[in-house]
């Protein structure tokens, strides 16, 4: 009973206490309305609101940026604190993206002696590889593709002498360097430059991420710093729109005159990240934008920056791919640039990119930006030849073997070379491209392949002329406005093999091996870390802007981190 009694009393108190506080709230909000002051409200906050009215706010706020950015900090501070464990908080689970891809197989030149593929002028792969080797972090095999490493780098191949072809194709083939009976054959290829005085207008959307997934140093931040870099190469006859999207995309900028740098930087700044992504709407609004701006006879993109990580709207990879792809027949690219770690999707990025007739880059740094959108203004913006492929006949009674390195998910049908309704890859003013292949010649004593049992001796006499061919290089491209490829061919015969590889072949090799190496260590058989290290440091040549050096650090730290120092490639393995 007294137990009873004491309960009693004890909820009748919490219960005057309640009263007293609800009259003395209501007393201090009154004064405070008496005083012309804001009266903050004391109750806990409102349940959230059902997901249908929460998609209506999920809106980019560009009118007021401010109270964005309020909300952002005010959900932050509302959240759980992550929790800790030993050495810090614990990161989110990592839920990057990454296609999956096989090395291209060794094939054997008499029953399989096309090689046909799409060229490829992306570097995102590198720089992101580069990001993580950076932080510590393994990088995945998938993330690495050989061909993007390799085409970061300039090799000096020797331009065309005229525009009458936008571009030169020009070959090496030297001992393979981590296996004297195989040799490497090196295509090359180099546009013509521009100026970036004599650019033709530009008419540029940059349709900027700004979800809440971009709340991040390295992602909005380094976006805003990224795109001002570029914003002062602009002219009076470019134009400028900038679109965002979040859980609904918006538009922040109209299509404004190049000249008017304030006017866009200022736009720029106040974007604030908060939201879904819905990465679908917010193309559809940037082509509308490309087309009010179309400039005839000029460059037509759109400059899409994202970490990838669309999740609402059309978030389907291959309805986003049937979209732009649609799109690209108006005359209007798109690029993409990547931010960021640790939900990235360079999946989607890299695919949007080739479906676009535009390129893929990774920035995870603003002197990447500046190598991107300032010092490779005119490759990156102005396309010179579209729908380019490369196909090599290789000739049976002189290669036993070949094995194109990377452009694994550039490969062609053999038919599809001449068909010329089968896209391709694009290629910008002064842009390079480089291919590699390890071929083992008849005899060499260098295959890998074992031999038939029931194969016989198919090799047919060689045509006139034809005895010193190795190869058959054959290139087909359309000039930007054609509907109708232009054929290039060229032998590589075998006279002009060479005692030793030249420093740029060296070089690429030593690229092409570091890539295998973050792979796995499956393909350059004998060779190590020390000499990929040694092999890029003997090739690293004028280096005017610093890359190849860097490209040594990268190595050091990589064979530190995989804990292979000073042991075989092979041994890396997963």
């Amino acid at each position: 009973m007294q137990r009873h009694r004491l309960c009693t009393a004890l909820l009748c108190a919490i219960a005057l206490s309640a009263c007293s506080t609800a009259r003395e709230n209501a007393a201090a909000e009154q004064d405070a309305a008496a005083a012309g002051a804001i009266a903050y409200p004391v109750a806990p906050p409102a349940p959230p609101a059902p997901a249908s009215d929460a998609a209506t706010l999920d809106s980019v706020a560009v009118a007021a940026p401010a109270m964005a950015k309020q909300a952002n900090f005010a959900m932050r501070m509302m959240a759980p604190p992550a929790e800790p464990f030993a050495g810090g908080y614990r990161q989110d689970e990592n839920t990057e993206k990454y296609e999956h891809r096989e090395d291209n197989p060794v094939h054997r030149a008499s029953e399989q002696p096309l090689s046909t593929f799409s060229i490829d002028v992306d570097t995102g792969s590198y720089a992101n590889v580069r990001r993580m080797l950076r932080q510590g972090v393994r990088p995945p095999a998938d993330s690495v593709r050989a061909e993007e490493f390799i085409n970061y780098f300039s090799y000096g191949h020797p331009a065309p002498q005229s525009r009458e072809a936008p571009f030169r194709v020009s070959t090496e083939l030297a001992p393979a360097p981590w296996n004297a009976k195989r040799q490497l054959l090196m295509v090359g290829i180099k546009g013509y430059d521009v100026p970036k005085a004599t650019l033709p207008p530009s008419n540029l959307v940059f349709l900027i991420d700004t979800s809440g997934s971009m709340d991040e140093p390295n992602k909005l931040p380094l976006l805003k710093q990224a795109f001002a870099q570029l914003v002062p190469q602009l002219r009076a006859q470019d134009r400028v729109s900038i679109v965002v999207y979040a859980g609904s995309a918006g538009l922040v900028l109209p299509p404004t005159p190049g000249d008017r740098h304030g006017e866009i930087l200022a736009a720029l700044e106040q974007l604030q990240a908060g939201g879904s992504t819905n990465g679908g709407e917010g193309i559809q609004l940037a082509y509308a934008m490309a087309k009010q701006g179309f400039a005839k006879g000029g460059v037509n993109r759109v400059i899409l920056a994202t970490d990838g990580d669309f999740n609402v709207g059309i978030s389907d990879r291959k309805a986003l791919e049937t979209l732009v792809g649609d799109q690209r027949k108006s005359g209007v690219a798109l690029s993409t640039l990547g931010f960021g770690d640790g939900n990235y999707n360079d999946a989607m990025a890299e695919r949007l990119a080739d479906v676009g007739d535009g390129n893929h880059a990774y920035i995870d740094t603003l002197q990447e930006a500046r190598k991107v959108l300032v010092d490779e203004m005119q490759s990156t913006l102005l396309t010179i030849a579209r729908d380019v492929k490369i196909q090599i006949e290789f000739n049976p009674a002189q290669v036993a073997e070949y094995r194109l390195i990377g452009y694994e998910n550039r490969a062609l049908k053999d038919e599809d070379f001449a068909n010329d309704k089968v896209d391709a890859g694009d290629i910008g003013a002064g842009h390079e491209v480089t291919a590699l292949y390890e071929i083992a010649l008849a005899g060499s004593g260098g295959e890998r392949l074992p031999p038939l049992r029931y194969a016989g001796k198919r090799a047919t006499p060689p045509e006139a002329g034809t005895a010193d061919e190795i190869a058959h290089l054959r290139l087909r491209y359309k000039l930007p406005d054609a509907a109708a490829s232009k054929l290039i061919e060229t032998p590589v015969l075998r006279s002009q093999l060479k005692a030793g590889p030249g420093e740029s072949l060296r070089f690429a090799a030593a690229v092409a091996a570091f890539a295998d190496a973050l792979r796995g260590g499956t393909q350059m058989q004998g060779w190590d870390w020390d000499d990929i290290l040694a092999a890029a440091r003997n090739a690293q040549g004028a280096d005017r802007w610093g890359l190849r050096a860097e490209f040594l650090q990268l190595v050091a730290a990589a064979r530190q981190q995989l804990g292979a120092d000073s042991t075989r490639s092979t041994a890396i393995a997963d």
